[in-house]
């Protein structure tokens, strides 16, 4: 007896249930190695009983696995696909593609919108010219709630006066302060990435070297704090390993963050026959050690609003200038908006509310609202630790570190209560 060779190597026969969206049902006999497009064809010949003159007809039909509800691969086979013996399979005609619009179809279509466009201003005013006024006496209710971010800033900038004020009557102020000044010194532009660093130590590389390809290969984004890429760094590494300086520290790395000032020399001790005349020395001398401080004070001040000056991201500045923009008002729209290019640029496309001298101005020092903040016990305390002034110096010109600051415990709890504070009030 012969028997055809697909029989003997053939697989496994199953049975899978067809369905048509015309409501015919039927069994199909199929084995798992048959493809898909065969079961396809032996379904369609079983529908169209037996004929398939269209040769189309093969291509414009699919089936789908019912339980799945996922389209059949026609190059896999029953096996690939699991299919299993009773399955449900449907038999469905695909979906012919839309037909580009005519054009005469897109000029109908733009006729229809601009005639259905809804009036601007003007032809309002136009329609409405010769109607009577009607309701003027109406009273409008405005809401004038205000925005915590926005107000946050000329809160800061009042509560900064205050709290310089308050720390230069400390008798400790200039020590105080230089403390604060060394804690500018670590900012995040210097401060290295304990992560990016070990990844750098780990290849071998000396760590003093690692931490000046870090510092070297700073990089920053737009509207985030800065990052140490550590591939740009060690490209450099591998670049300077011949390079005799390639172990000189950067430039003020190993220099102290402040340099003291040089405190005046003391003045002689009077002599016991000239009483009246030492009076008056102690007292100039204690004029002149007064007025130092305050000098030393005054530079201090300045060089910790120096190092928290604004920053300019350099991608966004060039991108922004590319559009045409001045360098000028390039810089202050990134300023007013953090650095973040695409608001700059809608600052600078738009009226540029608000301007950069507005970022300078602080609250009504008598309003009900500063008066609060001021007559609360936490903020009071607040305003005599040096930390508290750099957490308000860093908010202005980053305020994406509010979070930072909120999260710390010495000026959490500051910044706790002024929020509670405007909130209440605002609510008021």
């Amino acid at each position: 007896m012969f028997v055809q060779e697909e029989k003997i190597f053939a697989g496994k026969v199953l049975k899978v249930h067809v369905c048509t969206m015309e409501g015919t049902e039927w069994l199909e006999e199929v084995t798992e190695d048959t493809t898909i497009e065969k079961l396809k064809e032996k379904c369609l010949k079983h529908y169209v009983h037996g004929s398939l003159e269209d040769p189309k007809t093969l291509t414009h039909h699919k089936l789908i696995h019912a339980a799945t509800e996922r389209i059949l691969t026609e190059s896999k086979t029953v096996a690939e696909e699991n299919l299993k013996d009773k399955d449900c399979l449907l038999l469905i005609k695909k979906r012919p593609p839309q037909a580009p619009p005519k054009m005469a179809d897109i000029s109908s279509e733009e006729k229809k919108k601009q005639e259905n466009k809804a009036p601007d201003k003007d032809a309002i005013l136009k329609a409405t010219a010769n109607l009577s006024t009607c309701n003027t006496e109406r009273a409008v209710t405005q809401h004038n709630i205000k925005d915590f971010q926005t107000e946050l800033r000329k809160i800061l900038v009042s509560l900064i006066e205050v709290a310089q004020k308050l720390l230069a009557l400390n008798p400790d102020a200039v020590e105080l302060f230089k403390k604060a000044n060394a804690m500018l010194d670590e900012d995040e532009e210097d401060r290295v990435d304990e992560t990016a660093l070990q990844q750098l130590t780990e290849m071998g590389f000396p760590e003093s070297r690692a931490v000046k390809a870090l510092r070297l290969n700073h990089t920053s984004s737009s509207g985030t704090s800065g990052g140490m890429s550590v591939t740009q760094a060690m490209e450099w590494l591998i670049e300077h390993v011949d390079d005799p300086m390639v172990d000189t520290p950067l430039p003020g790395q190993d220099t102290p963050g402040v340099a003291a000032a040089a405190a005046p020399a003391p003045a002689p001790a009077p002599a016991p026959s000239a009483t009246a005349s030492g009076d008056r020395a102690r007292l100039s001398s204690q004029a002149s050690l007064e007025e130092a401080k305050q000098d030393e004070l005054t530079e201090i001040f300045k060089r910790i609003r120096r190092k928290r000056e604004f920053r300019p991201d350099s991608q966004a500045v060039i991108a922004l200038m590319e559009m045409g923009f001045d360098e000028k008002e390039v810089i202050d729209a990134l300023r007013v908006n953090n650095n973040q290019q695409d608001a700059a640029c809608e600052w600078l496309l738009g009226d540029r509310k608000p301007t950069p001298e507005d970022l300078d101005k602080g609250i009504d020092t008598s309003s009900p609202l500063f008066q609060a903040i001021l007559e609360n016990p936490v903020v009071q305390l607040g305003l005599t630790n040096p930390k508290t002034l750099l957490a308000f110096e860093d908010m202005l010109e980053n305020p994406l570190n509010s979070t930072q600051w909120m999260n710390d415990p010495e000026t959490g709890p500051v910044m706790l209560q002024i929020s509670r504070i405007f909130q209440t009030l605002n609510r008021t």
